[in-house]
């Protein structure tokens, strides 16, 4: 039997951000993952404080992205690599109405160092934009792909992750010890996203899924180095390929891309850029999102030595280093988790 303080169940980047604080605070631990892309690695990768439909500052973004950018920053120094650049998002005015509300939005003090107050002219002929843009500054884009695969073979090569489909028949949880297989721990962390749908400690209902599917484009005439927010964001991925997304489903949850997502990725995009363009691919992603569109974590009464870090959206890049941390406070130190991130509130 090999001794652990924790196991973690998910390495997408909830599970990823808990590993993180766990190393920090030199506690021993595996992860289990089954390696198979999920939301994280489907995702565009952008950690963004705004919300750009709107012109408001995103949910507790105050508080999380300077946490975000700090963590990222460490983390690519923990690996010796370049996971993420800064590039700044240009919103697409679709009238002189919509650059007046910019402008109000970006003398707001919670978004005046993310909200540039200078509108950006287009100069693309390739891009549809006679409004100009609005700037976000201070915005990333993570590389998901090298983040994954990086991050499997930093724990791989510490003998620190399991690759297998965990079995919850195989959970024995005591007043003293969690057992799982041949590993024997303090406390189970479970980052599973919509796994948790399948999850026996989980509480029903408390994940509602969020299809969102990308697709693929080719387009050598776009020459475009920023995101581009429109109807759909733009996101340049090299040699001349983009990912344009993504869409928001309720109702269908398989994994299978849909023409009627084809469809409206294709119309929005078209109405945002004037150059021809080849669909190479269409991907798809399942978002854990809830009720409320706050993220649940902590631990249920009665399975003390269970955890849960979930729920996270469309927003994990952002909020999961500070959720990561917030939760390793409560479970190491006791530190009350807030009411509006606690998966306690489902019982409320």
């Amino acid at each position: 039997m090999k001794e652990v303080e924790y196991i973690v169940v998910g390495l997408g980047i909830a599970g990823i951000c808990f590993c993180e604080q766990l190393r920090k605070n030199g506690k021993s631990f595996i992860a289990i993952d089954n390696g198979r892309d999920g939301s994280t690695a489907r995702s565009g990768g952008v950690l963004n404080p705004t919300v750009l439909k709107r012109f408001n500052a995103a949910w507790n973004s105050s508080e999380f992205y300077p946490a975000a950018i700090s963590f990222y920053q460490n983390l690519s120094k923990a690996l010796d690599l370049d996971l993420f650049r800064e590039t700044p998002i240009l919103r697409v005015f679709k009238s002189v109405e919509e650059q007046n509300d910019w402008s109000v939005a970006s003398d707001k003090r919670e978004l005046q160092s993310f909200l540039s107050s200078s509108f950006v002219q287009n100069d693309n002929p390739n891009i549809a934009a006679p409004f100009g843009f609005g700037e976000v500054m201070g915005t990333l884009r993570i590389d998901t792909k090298l983040l994954l695969n990086e991050y499997q073979k930093f724990l791989t090569a510490r003998n620190q992750v399991y690759q297998n489909d965990f079995d919850y028949k195989e959970l024995s949880v005591s007043e003293s010890r969690v057992v799982y297989q041949t590993l024997s721990s303090k406390k189970i962390v479970f980052c599973d996203g919509v796994g948790a749908m399948h999850n026996p400690f989980f509480p029903e209902n408390g994940i509602i899924p969020n299809k969102g599917e990308y697709l693929i484009v080719n387009a050598p005439d776009l020459k475009l180095e920023v995101l581009l927010k429109g109807p759909m964001y733009i996101i340049p991925i090299g040699n001349s390929l983009y990912k344009v997304g993504g869409t928001f489903g309720r109702d269908d949850f398989s994994e299978k891309p849909t023409a009627k997502a084809r469809q409206e990725i294709l119309t929005k995009l078209k109405s945002m850029i004037n150059c021809s363009f080849e669909v190479v691919d269409q991907t798809v992603g399942i978002r854990p999102t809830t009720r409320d569109r706050k993220p649940l974590i902590g631990s249920l009464p009665d399975n003390p030595r269970i955890g849960f870090l979930n729920g996270l959206g469309s927003r994990g890049f952002t909020m999961a280093p500070l959720l990561s941390q917030i939760l390793f406070n409560n479970i190491s130190s006791g530190i009350p988790i807030p009411k509006d991130m606690d998966i306690n509130r489902l019982r409320a």
